[in-house]
C-alpha cells in the first residue's frame, strides 16, 4: 500500500505537495513517517544521498524516491509492495508535474503551498492501490522478473551518519571559537616580531640556567 507521498524541491529541501489524507490512516504514525520524509528530502538537498533514485528500509515500510529536472518525488509504502510498481508510480507523479510552470514551484516560499498537485497525487495513488489490476500486472511483469536497480540503504544508517556529520562540525567550531587567534590577520602581523625574540629570551634562559648549574655543581664540589 501507498501510504505517504512529499513532492519536494531539491535546491533547498522544501516539501511542495503531499497527496490527501485518509480517515483509515493512523494519523500519529503518519506525522511520524512524514517527519522522517522531510528529514530524508533535505538529506537529498545537502547532497548526503544520491541525485537519482534510492530505497530506504524502515521498520515494515520503505521509503522510495526519484529526482527528475530538480524536484525529488517519494512515496512511503509497504516494504512487500512492489518495487517496480514504486516506481512506475513516481514516474507517473513526474510527468503530471511537468506540466506545471516552472516559475510556479520555483517561486513558492511555503511549505506544502502547491496545494492543486495534492488532487493529482490522489487521482494517480488511486490507480496503483491494487496491485492486482491487468494494467499493474503488466507494470510489474515487463522486462520480465528483471529487479528494478536502485541503491538501498536503512534509515538509522542515514540518521547515523547525519549524527557523526554534525558532531564533527561541532568539534571543528569548538576548536576555532577557542583559539581564534591562530586563525587570524593579527597573529600573522605579530608573530615575525616576536618569535625571534622569543627564540633569544629562550636561549638566554637556557645559558643563565646552565650557568648556575654549573656554579652549584662547583660549589658542591668544595
Amino acid at each position: 500500500m501507498l501510504r505517504l507521498t512529499i513532492v519536494g524541491r531539491v535546491r533547498d529541501g522544501l516539501p511542495l505537495a503531499q497527496g490527501p489524507r485518509y480517515v483509515n490512516e493512523e494519523n500519529d504514525k503518519i506525522s511520524t513517517y512524514k517527519q522522517q520524509g522531510e528529514f530524508l528530502l533535505k538529506e537529498i538537498s545537502r547532497g548526503a544521498l544520491p541525485l537519482s533514485k534510492m530505497t530506504i528500509f524502515l521498520d515494515q515500510y520503505s521509503f522510495n524516491y526519484m529526482v527528475e529536472d530538480g524536484i525529488c518525488f517519494m512515496v512511503l509504502c509497504d516494504s512487500m509492495y512492489p518495487r517496480k510498481l514504486v516506481f512506475h508510480y513516481l514516474q507517473d507523479l513526474q510527468e503530471e508535474f511537468k506540466k506545471f510552470d516552472v516559475g510556479l514551484t520555483e517561486r513558492i516560499m511555503r511549505p506544502y503551498s502547491l496545494i492543486k498537485f495534492d488532487a493529482i497525487i490522489g487521482n494517480i495513488r488511486r490507480k496503483y492501490v491494487d496491485t492486482r489490476t491487468q494494467a499493474n500486472l503488466s507494470k510489474i511483469t515487463s522486462d520480465g522478473s528483471q529487479e528494478i536497480d536502485v541503491v538501498s540503504e536503512s534509515f538509522s544508517q542515514i540518521v547515523k551518519r547525519r549524527r557523526r556529520s554534525e558532531m564533527l562540525t561541532r568539534m571543528s567550531e569548538a576548536h576555532l571559537h577557542a583559539s581564534p587567534i591562530w586563525c587570524s590577520k593579527r597573529l600573522e602581523i605579530i608573530a615575525p616580531k616576536w618569535i625571534p625574540i622569543g627564540l633569544v629570551l629562550a636561549v638566554m634562559t637556557i645559558l643563565v640556567w646552565t650557568s648556575l648549574h654549573r656554579e652549584d655543581s662547583l660549589s658542591t664540589g668544595f
